[in-house]
């Protein structure tokens, strides 16, 4: 059967300081919940107050309806995985998998069963009687992940656990915990990350906190396309934030009018435009903003083109280049105006980053 999480209105604090302010957010069962957000958003600590290794100042933590608050982590139900693998050196794969059964006292037979499930499930079936040192990072992961999947948990907790792979074995471990996905749905994740792309890849919705408190929710798509606020939209993917003034037919930057929605917003009213690069066209268009090229980076399919448009940059991703602007030169960009977001006033006026 499956089971959620509920945060209902959880604080934890350090020494008088909050490291995750009145946070409320649901799981529901069967979900995947990414937890996104910089170093010192509160992420982990909300992973932590799941697991049980934290207890909230105030606030209660809630797993299929029943408060655990005050249960410990043994008691939970709950399968963790964290970057560093945590596997014994001395156990073999087999026997690090079996491990958090053999502490709950399940029989022999069928610890030996679900080891050999888990294995399975993790594509690590032939690699039962190696040592951890005769892994790869990658197939250390994937046994750490056969461990928590073998206490069969309603809910799995994964604690940035590809930050210590490269590239490559990243994308790869991507595939297969979106894999585990599909083969589990009855099985809740909660997964941190800073890895925008992790998120939006595995998760079904996404929670973006920053400074301790929780800032938006939504589908990867929903928080991408269309973000609520200027952070979630820095932070989900890269975006152009431009300050501009709401007019009675669209917005102004500078000393440009630009047709965009403005929905309820009032005339002459602050507020920051959202541009996402690889919707930025180069050449005359809808919404033409003239500028002078500041630089040029060549990423292979795309040329990322930095652009000084009324004192603020502007960053277009356009498909290569044969021949690149110079910097220094005028230049004309456009973009369409449903691919424009308008946000609330605040943090605006740079270039997307990535």
């Amino acid at each position: 059967m499956s089971t959620g999480i509920r945060f209902d209105g959880v604080t934890v604090a350090y020494g008088g300081n909050a490291v995750l302010d009145a946070f409320d957010l649901t799981v529901e069962p069967g979900e995947v919940m990414a937890l996104l957000g910089p170093s010192g958003s509160g992420k982990t600590t909300a992973l932590r107050a799941v697991a049980g290794f934290v207890r909230p100042a105030a606030g209660r933590v809630l797993i299929g309806g029943a408060d655990v608050t005050d249960v410990p982590p043994h008691r939970r139900g709950i399968g963790m995985v964290v970057q560093q693998y945590a596997l014994f050196p001395h156990l073999r794969v087999d026997a690090n998998v079996a491990f958090g059964l053999k502490a709950r006292g399940t029989p022999r037979d069928e610890t030996a069963a679900r080891v050999a499930e888990a294995l399975e499930a993790t594509g690590m079936a032939g690699y039962a009687k190696r040592y951890p040192r005769e892994l790869s990072g990658g197939q250390q992961q994937r046994v750490a992940i056969a461990r928590a999947l073998a206490i069969r948990p309603g809910v799995l907790l994964f604690d940035e656990p590809l930050s210590a792979l490269d590239a490559r074995l990243r994308s790869g471990m991507l595939a297969e915990l979106a894999r585990l996905h599909r083969d589990l749905p009855d099985v809740t994740m909660l997964y941190v990350t800073h890895d925008q792309t992790e998120a939006l890849t595995l998760a079904d919705r996404v929670a973006v906190l920053d400074r301790a408190r929780l800032r938006d929710c939504g589908t990867p798509r929903d928080l991408y396309r269309r973000p609520r606020t200027a952070f979630t939209a820095s932070f989900v993917g890269d975006a152009n934030l431009l300050p501009v003034t709401v007019t009675g037919r669209g917005v102004r930057l500078g000393d440009t009018d630009l047709d965009v929605p403005t929905g309820d917003a009032a005339a002459g009213a602050p507020a920051t435009l959202c541009l996402r690069p690889h919707l930025v066209g180069l050449g005359e268009g809808p919404n033409a903003l003239r500028g002078t090229v500041a630089e040029v980076q060549w990423r292979g399919v795309t040329h990322r083109l930095g652009v000084d448009v009324a004192g603020h940059r502007v960053t277009a991703d356009v498909r290569e280049l044969r021949e690149t602007p110079a910097p220094g030169s005028g230049i004309t960009l456009h973009f369409a105006a449903d691919d424009a977001v308008l946000l609330p006033a605040g943090e605006a006026g740079g270039a997307a980053h990535g």
